[in-house]
């Protein structure tokens, strides 16, 4: 219940912003970062929960976004029917690839490399095939109205991109507190173990893949909204995978907020450097990058483990270790 009131708060807090202000780049900033939380939660669910790390998250991206747009303006399906459409065919991908690499026992770096060729081949295939636009992409007609889920301001994006982060904060809880998700936990933190009293390591990171798939898939049927455009290049690159492991990794693993803190305070960071910095080339990123440096240096728990990190545990840790007293 806690978990949930927290969800609300957060919900009706960040709703309440487009009625407070109409500045176009206000409600953008507040969108995109939304839409980071989303990426960072949806990896957080295989790659916090269930410690399955993945370098192709992108691949579920992709699937989702060319599958809203295809759905659009091949299928003639209504956006809202898209929506659905699009996470389930993302979840379909997500089970097809985690069966294949579990079933051979595939995991830690493995299953990393997997997923990231995986992503490659689909967009070597998007740029192939001519459903897909080719190399071209694909470009969605402009329709703007509420039924065709292109709004006339951010503010719609925003509600839209708050119902689907809910959604994912849900998710999250529910594997906080359910028995599938404590299965999942023990798979992650040791699989034989998991094994050995009865759970099912291959049927449980399965659906926590489909899971973390269909909320992916989700962030690309907004971004083809958003923007109205998508190609092999923006659906299955590198950096879409980048942006949802570092925000969940910086936020901390494995929690409900910190995927969330972790997203929006690197791209508050990366707006500062981008402004500030931006008339030289390049030193923009590179700031960036020394400051994720030290976050995960000075943060091994991440950020929203901050309040319960303290440097002398680990020099009093051999002490206690000697007197047969509990460590802190």
């Amino acid at each position: 219940m806690k978990d949930l009131r927290a969800i609300a708060v957060f919900v009706v807090l960040v709703g309440l912003i487009p009625f407070f202000t109409d500045s176009g780049v206000t409600l953008n900033f507040v969108m995109t970062a939304l839409y980071a939380c989303l990426l960072s939660q949806a990896w957080n669910v295989l790659g916090g929960f269930g410690g399955q790390f993945s370098f192709g998250h992108a691949l579920f991206f992709g699937t989702g976004a060319y599958a809203q747009a295809i759905a659009q303006m091949q299928w003639g399906i209504n956006p809202w029917l898209a929506l659905p459409l699009a996470m389930a065919f993302s979840a379909l991908v997500g089970g097809l690839v985690g069966a294949a690499s579990f079933r051979y026992g595939l995991k830690g770096s493995y299953f990393a490399l997997v997923t990231l060729a995986c992503a490659e081949v689909f967009r070597i295939v998007a740029v192939t095939v001519p459903f897909t636009g080719a190399g071209v992409g694909l470009m969605l007609p402009l329709k703007e109205s509420a039924a065709n889920m292109q709004f006339g301001s951010r503010a719609g994006f925003v509600w839209l991109m708050l119902g689907l982060v809910t959604l994912a904060l849900l998710v999250t809880s529910w594997l906080k507190t359910s028995r599938f998700g404590a299965y999942l936990q023990a798979v992650r933190d040791n699989e034989d173990a998991a094994r050995a009293v009865g759970v099912n390591p291959l049927r449980v990171k399965l659906a926590a893949t489909v899971i973390s798939a269909a909320l992916m898939g989700a962030g690309g049927a907004f971004y083809v909204q958003v923007f109205q455009y998508i190609d092999p290049g923006i659906a299955f690159g590198s950096h879409t995978s980048v942006e949802a492991l570092v925000g969940a990794i910086v936020g901390g693993l494995g929690t409900l907020w910190g995927p969330v803190l972790g997203a929006i305070c690197l791209h508050i960071l990366a707006d500062l450097t981008r402004n500030l910095f931006g008339a030289l080339p390049g030193i923009n990123m590179v700031i960036y990058g020394c400051v994720l440096i030290f976050i995960v240096m000075l943060l091994p728990r991440g950020i929203a483990g901050l309040g319960r990190y303290n440097p002398l545990r680990r020099k009093a840790a051999p002490a206690s270790a000697t007197t047969g007293e509990p460590r802190a």
